[in-house]
């Protein structure tokens, strides 16, 4: 262990000199402002008081009154978002020279508008999220309760904002919003996972869904599954391989129980049930039962392996 003392001037030179030469360590004033996670929390609710509303926003909504608040509130939404979006775009763009970037604002601005037209296809998928989760719990008293207090529902709110983001090709601000769901719920689905209607996550703690996966319809997965990638293949430039396919295919029907993981691009077929605890990194047939068999158990017990 070094015995080196540093003054407080030591300490500040070394920190600047050791920022200068890496990437990303400093940003400066000169530079595009960032995306702000406090306001895409605020865009983020507003949305969900959109897709929910009653449940969020304000509790005095009424028939008559809920067209104004809708209205209002995508009115002012869409500019707030529209402003993110261009952080975005600054965010991650390689110059700040602002001529190589002159069309990102009204280029935000389209997308932004777009978005909102999504709003009705995202809604009615997180009903039928709404309605899995109801049939899929027996623990669960009213469609409301599943709204207003399950994890899965919130996650799958900030997913499907996020992934309709994500197809749009807005930067970072997509994986913004499923890390506030990650933060908030343990549940980590990136926003380019393609999901598929009436998805229950039940618990959700520890839930784990890569980039690239594909679900299928009428899809439940339980606490701690994971579905992930198997090998990052690199390029000559010995550099990971971006955007490759290389999460699982889970398709329609499937059933995942608590603890299992499933690597790589491999396809889970339709109807099968995977028990607790497995380990796959092979194809599934349709309807087959994969469980942890009595003499793998015993094995491990003694000692032993397979």
């Amino acid at each position: 262990m070094s015995n080196t003392t540093y003054s407080l001037a030591d300490v500040v030179a070394l920190l600047v000199e050791s920022g200068s030469s890496g990437p990303a360590s400093h940003r400066y004033t000169e530079e595009a402002p960032m995306p702000s996670v406090e306001i895409l929390s605020k865009i983020v609710e507003d949305l969900r008081s959109v897709l929910f509303p009653g449940y969020y926003g304000p509790s005095e909504i009424t028939p008559d009154t809920m067209p104004y608040y809708i209205g209002s509130t995508l009115d002012q939404l869409v500019r707030t978002l529209a402003d993110q979006i261009n952080r975005g775009y600054c965010f991650v763009c390689d110059s700040i020279e602002k001529d190589k970037c002159s069309d990102c604002e009204a280029r935000a601005k389209r997308i932004a508008q777009e978005f909102i037209t999504k709003l009705p296809k995202i809604r009615e998928l997180l009903l039928a999220d709404v309605e899995a989760a109801y049939d899929g719990d027996p623990a669960a008293k009213t469609h409301g309760e599943t709204i207003f207090c399950y994890p899965s529902i919130r996650a799958l709110t900030n997913h499907r904002i996020a992934h309709e983001l994500y197809l749009l090709g807005v930067d970072i601000i997509p994986r913004i919003i499923g890390e506030m769901a990650h933060s908030n719920t343990g549940i980590d689905i990136h926003p380019g996972a393609n999901i598929g209607k009436s998805f229950f996550i039940d618990h959700g703690t520890g839930t784990v869904i890569g980039e690239t996966t594909i679900i299928g319809d009428n899809v439940r997965i339980y606490q701690g599954v994971t579905l992930g990638a198997k090998s990052f293949p690199k390029g000559d430039d010995e550099r990971l391989i971006k955007g490759l396919p290389r999460h699982p295919i889970v398709e329609d029907d499937v059933i995942v129980y608590a603890g299992s993981t499933i690597l790589g691009r491999v396809t889970i077929g339709k109807g099968a049930v995977i028990g607790g605890n497995v380990w796959i990194t092979r194809d599934v047939p349709s309807g087959a039962q994969i469980v942890q068999s009595r003499a793998t158990q015993q094995s491990f017990e003694n000692g032993g392996g397979i």
